[in-house]
């Protein structure tokens, strides 16, 4: 009930925010709290949510698409808006400043349009060797890998190199968290009144 009830308010966002696939339908989505295969075990968000952000954090990503593409690779999206009330459940969770934002302080960069969380793939789609899987909450997750594998570091380079060049910077403790730049000049979008919040 709590998934159609969010999905509900989404439609009201006006120019706050696009879906990814209309902007670059190129940009693979796979929306993690939308199903099972995240660290709750099951869906924050409601099956069909679109993948929403800021129209400028739309338009970097679609550079940084560009250059992963002509290297072989596309992006993945594992989350990107993230509604206020999906954020509080994830945070009852997990309730671990290292990996969640305390609502209390805030709350997520998710939550205002300007954070994603992205992996490679190849042309094809299929998933390419990465440092862990989404919401891996150990030290094997973090932005500098120091694993053995030659593969995973080139890949994570990749990823990590478009999104800067595209205007993003990562998270310590999350090698797929990207936040744009810019993000202080935006605010945490309110789910019910489809408005900056105040």
């Amino acid at each position: 009930m709590l998934a159609l009830i969010l999905f509900s308010g989404l439609s009201a966002f006006g120019n706050e925010l696009v879906n990814i696939k209309t902007v670059d339908p190129t940009i693979e989505v796979e929306l993690r709290y939308a199903g099972n295969r995240n660290v709750t075990g099951r869906p924050l968000y409601p099956p069909n949510m679109p993948a929403l952000v800021r129209p400028s954090v739309a338009a970097q990503l679609t550079v940084a698409q560009s250059y992963l593409q002509v290297r072989g690779f596309r992006l993945k999206i594992w989350d990107a808006y993230r509604p206020k009330a999906a954020h509080d459940q994830l945070w009852q969770f997990q309730p671990n400043t290292d990996f969640v934002a305390n609502p209390m302080d805030g709350g997520s960069l998710h939550s205002w349009g300007v954070a994603v969380d992205a992996t490679l793939v190849d042309l094809n789609g299929r998933n390419v060797e990465m440092p862990t899987d989404f919401d891996d909450f150990t030290p094997a997750a973090m932005l500098r890998y120091l694993g053995p594998s030659r593969s995973v570091r080139e890949h994570l380079f990749t990823l990590q190199r478009a999104m800067a060049r595209a205007g993003f910077y990562g998270m310590r403790t999350e090698w797929w968290h990207f936040i744009a730049k810019d993000w202080q000049k935006y605010r945490a979008i309110d789910e019910v009144k489809s408005s900056p919040a105040r």
